[in-house]
């Protein structure tokens, strides 16, 4: 199931269009001699031409320029003195001056499908200052590659959620992407982001913190990608942002040998509920190690066949909470009612009573960990099988980064 996407933003960065041009610089009014009367010893021409002011020129120029590129502002005959840029609804473009203060450079590259303002200062050796002005447009982009965003963007969300974005198509300049992408949190979180491979082979980035979210935390992400080029033909045509917040500290620890699930929060338990786990012995047995609570499916149809499991099952089932992609769930299974805290019977998900389950839907949020441990479970899921990134160490984690 594809989550819904965090809706785009316009992002002061996103639109950079790239105008045009040379900029006609606007001469302030001079103190010096015209020259009229000089007797033609050319000093007045001299000291006319001393007074001119700077010119400016902006590059990429005109109208449908290519995306991509950062805005550089140059002028020549004097210094830079200020430059602003700004998008079509007034937000603004960061930049950089060049030590001798002639080029001003964007710190972002020029989006698809932009307009942008530019208004530069300048002023000369002799004190002549001067101002100009240009609009530009970019073009839009022909190939595009898009994003899906975990979590929901305005969610509360447990203590176990990651970020993640999963991209459309590969990204060939990981380093350059992951750059751009800002985590802001209200506590100064420590985290990093990590590249992996998304359960259908997409490229994915994740960011988790190095340990489980605190309770209470404030989450932003921004991420300006407009302009950055993921391959030769195709590039991001439009930034993102989202906001989520952490909820109560809580986890679920599944103990396949005791066949029972604990909710613990701030530590302690505060409920258990009897399960059934996979079957001992094959492909049916659970996964094991730390999954996250991606989604609440409420009742969906389970088809052994699209977990390779042939015609072992066909059926509706209630109050369905996925934790990995491959199709291990916790949810009702009122057929398995005589192995709940017995036996693990199941075909890999966690079993549990249909009162159990409402109840226990009702309350537990995305983004909590499940914590699973058994004697007989098949192992660790691959990174990129739901949210398993827990079960690398910090260490581990931080090498995934195309920073490190």
């Amino acid at each position: 199931m594809r989550p819904i996407s965090a809706r785009p933003v316009r992002h002061p960065a996103t639109r950079l269009a790239v105008a045009a041009a040379v900029l006609a610089p606007l001469a302030l009014a001079g103190c010096s001699s015209d020259g009229s009367g000089s007797g033609g010893d050319g000093k007045a021409g001299s000291a006319k031409a001393a007074d001119k002011p700077a010119t400016v020129a902006v590059t990429p120029s005109g109208s449908g320029a290519k995306a991509g590129q950062p805005i550089k502002v140059t002028a020549q005959g004097g210094k830079l003195t200020s430059v602003q840029v700004s998008d079509a609804d007034g937000g603004t473009v960061t930049g950089k001056l060049s030590a001798n203060g002639t080029v001003w450079t964007s710190d972002r590259k020029a989006g698809a499908g932009a307009s942008y303002q530019v208004t530069a200062a300048t002023k000369t050796e002799s004190g002549t200052t001067g101002s100009a002005k240009a609009a530009f447009t970019t073009a839009k982009a022909e190939k595009k590659n898009l994003v899906t965003f975990w979590p929901l963007k305005g969610s509360t969300v447990g203590i176990g959620q990651p970020i993640s974005l999963v991209f459309d198509f590969p990204v060939a300049d990981r380093a350059e992407v992951e750059k751009a992408l800002k985590v802001t949190t209200s506590n100064n979180t420590e985290g990093s982001w990590g590249w992996l491979k998304h359960y259908d082979g997409k490229d994915r980035i994740d960011w988790r913190p190095k340990e489980y979210w605190k309770p209470g935390t404030q989450v932003t992400l921004d991420a300006p990608l407009n302009g950055i080029a993921t391959s030769k033909e195709r590039m991001f045509a439009r930034d993102y942002a989202m906001k989520f917040t952490i909820g109560a500290k809580e986890v679920v620890k599944v103990d396949l040998n005791k066949k029972k699930l604990v909710l613990e929060r701030n530590g302690s338990p505060v409920r258990t509920i009897p399960v059934s786990g996979g079957t001992p012995g094959g492909e049916k047995r659970s996964w094991g190690g730390t999954t996250v609570l991606i989604s609440k499916e409420g009742t969906i149809n389970m088809n052994s066949e699209t977990v390779g499991l042939g015609d072992a099952y066909n059926k509706m089932v209630d109050y369905s909470m996925r934790l990995t992609w491959s199709g291990m769930y916790a949810h009702a299974a009122p057929w398995n009612s005589s192995y709940f805290g017995r036996a693990n019977k199941s075909s890999g998900c966690i079993g549990m009573s249909t009162g159990e389950a409402a109840s226990f839907y009702k309350s537990v949020k995305v983004g909590t960990p499940f914590e699973t441990t058994g004697r007989d479970t098949k192992g660790i899921p691959a990174q990129g099988n739901g949210f398993s990134n827990w079960n690398e160490s910090w260490e581990q984690w931080k090498k995934r980064s195309a920073l490190s």
